[in-house]
C-alpha cells in the first residue's frame, strides 16, 4: 500500500512540472510575440496604440485559455493548443506589419475561429451527436457550394470569394470542417457500406464544384483526404490505387476539353525562363527568402512584401525573408508536431470516429501546408492555397482552428506516463 502511495505521489509531482513546463512554454512564447511585435508598435518614437491593443489582447486570449481552459475542455493538457497559437501570433504579427485594418480582422478572425474550435469539440463529444450532424453538414455543404458557383466573384481566376458586408468569405473553407465530420461518421465501422457510397459521391460533388470554381488547389486537399480516409477505412492499396488513376483520367479529360487549366500550371519547373510574368512570384519567393538568412532582416524591411499574395499564398517565403530561415523551420516543426499528436491520439481514441477525423484533419492541414511550402519554392505546381493558421485570411483562419478539434478530441496523446497510473490499482 506504501507503494501505491508513493507512485501515485510521484505522479502528482510529475503532473505539477508538467503544468510547470506548459506554463513556461506559453510564457516564452508570450516573450517572442512581445519582442516581435515591439517594433511595428513602437516606430518613429511614437506609440501606435490601436496595434497595441490588439497584440495585448491576443496575449490575453492566450493566457486566459490556457489557464482556464480545463474549465472548458476538461483537460489539462493544452500543447496542441500553444502551436495553434504560436502559429497564429506570427500571422497576426505578419498582417500587423502590412497595416491596421489587417490586424484587426486577423484578430477578429482568431477569435471566431476559436469560437469554432470550442463549439466542435462540444458537438463532437457523443459520438452519436456527430452521427445526426452528419446529413445537416452534408446538405449545408453542397448548399453553400452551390451558392458560392452562383454569388462568388472571379477572383485570379478562381470563383471561391463571396462578398458580405465588407468582408471576404470562401465558402470552401468552411466545408472542409464539414468533408471530415461526414467522412469519419459514414466510414465509422458501425455504418454499413451503402454509407460508403453516399460518402463517395458526396466527395465527387465537392471535388467537381470546386472545378468547376477553378479552385485547383482546395480540389486536391479534397481529394487527398478522401483517399486519406478511404485507405483508413478499407487499407486496400489497390482500390486506392484504381481511384487515382481514375482521378488522373478525369483530370487528363479536363486538361483536354479546358486548356486553360493546363495554362494555369504551364510555369512549373520553369519559373526561371519566366521570370518576369508566370514565374514572377516564385522567382521572387526564392531569391527574397534566401536573403533573409537564418535570422532575417526583421519586419516590415522585406522587399517580397511588394509582391501580390506576400501575406496568403508566398507568406512562407515572407517568414524566411524577415523572420530568418530558423523561423520557417520551426513553422514546419509545428505542423510536423499536430501530425505526431494526431497519429497518437488516434492510436488511443475511443471510437474509430474519432481516429479517422483526427488523422484527416491533420492529414489536412500537413497537405495544404505542402501545397503552400512547396508551390511557392516550384517544387509543386503553384496553386494558390494559403498556410494554416499564419496565412491572412479569416475562412482560412476559422477553418484550422475548426480542423483542430478533431485532432484534441481523439485524446490528449502527450499526457505523463505516471498519470495513467490508478491509485486504487493493488498488485
Amino acid at each position: 500500500m506504501k507503494e501505491v502511495r508513493k507512485t501515485a505521489a510521484n505522479a502528482q509531482n510529475s503532473g505539477g512540472q508538467y503544468r510547470f513546463r506548459r506554463l513556461t512554454v506559453l510564457f516564452l512564447t508570450t516573450v517572442f510575440q512581445i519582442l516581435c511585435a515591439l517594433p511595428l508598435i513602437i516606430k518613429g518614437g511614437e506609440i501606435n496604440l490601436n496595434l497595441t491593443y490588439i497584440f495585448f489582447a491576443y496575449i490575453a486570449a492566450e493566457w486566459l485559455y490556457m489557464l482556464f481552459g480545463v474549465l472548458i475542455t476538461g483537460s489539462d493538457y493544452f500543447e496542441l493548443e500553444a502551436i495553434a497559437f504560436f502559429l497564429s501570433g506570427l500571422g497576426l504579427t505578419v498582417c500587423a506589419s502590412f497595416n491596421e485594418n489587417f490586424a484587426l480582422k486577423q484578430l477578429i478572425a482568431i477569435g471566431l475561429g476559436l469560437a469554432v474550435y470550442l463549439i466542435t469539440l462540444l458537438l463532437i463529444k457523443d459520438v452519436r451527436v456527430a452521427m445526426f450532424l452528419r446529413y445537416p453538414a452534408a446538405i449545408g455543404s453542397l448548399g453553400l457550394l452551390a451558392v458560392n458557383l452562383v454569388l462568388a466573384r472571379s477572383t485570379n481566376g478562381a470563383l471561391n470569394w463571396i462578398d458580405i458586408g465588407g468582408f471576404s468569405v470562401q465558402p470552401s473553407e468552411f466545408v472542409k470542417v464539414a468533408f471530415i465530420l461526414v467522412g469519419a461518421v459514414s466510414l465509422d465501422k458501425l455504418l454499413s457500406n451503402a454509407s460508403l457510397t453516399r460518402y463517395i459521391i458526396f466527395s465527387v460533388v465537392c471535388v467537381g464544384a470546386l472545378f468547376l470554381m477553378r479552385d485547383f488547389g482546395t480540389a486536391l486537399i479534397f481529394f487527398f483526404t478522401f483517399i486519406l480516409i478511404a485507405y483508413m477505412r478499407s487499407g486496400d492499396i489497390r482500390t486506392i490505387a484504381l481511384i487515382c488513376t481514375v482521378a488522373l483520367l478525369g483530370a487528363a479529360l479536363i486538361i483536354y476539353f479546358k486548356p486553360y487549366v493546363a495554362g494555369r500550371f504551364a510555369a512549373y519547373r520553369h519559373v526561371w525562363e519566366n521570370a518576369d510574368s508566370s514565374g514572377y512570384q516564385q522567382t521572387r519567393v526564392l531569391i527574397y527568402s534566401a536573403s533573409g538568412g537564418l535570422l532575417g532582416l526583421g519586419m516590415g524591411r522585406g522587399n517580397l512584401r511588394k509582391v501580390f499574395a506576400a501575406s496568403t499564398d508566398l507568406i512562407f517565403g515572407l517568414i524566411c525573408e524577415e523572420w530568418g530561415l530558423l523561423i520557417g523551420i520551426a513553422v514546419i516543426i509545428s505542423f510536423a508536431c499536430i501530425a505526431v499528436f494526431a497519429i497518437r491520439a488516434a492510436k488511443g481514441s475511443a471510437s474509430s470516429f474519432y481516429a479517422i477525423a483526427a488523422v484527416a484533419a491533420a492529414g489536412m492541414l500537413l497537405f495544404q501546408l505542402m501545397l503552400n511550402v512547396f508551390g511557392v519554392t516550384d517544387l509543386l505546381p503553384l496553386t494558390g492555397v494559403t498556410m494554416p493558421f499564419v496565412s491572412r485570411g479569416g475562412s482560412s483562419m476559422i477553418c484550422s482552428w475548426g480542423l483542430l478539434a478533431y485532432i484534441r478530441a481523439a485524446g490528449a496523446p502527450f499526457k505523463p506516463p505516471a498519470q495513467d497510473i490508478k491509485v486504487g490499482d493493488r498488485r
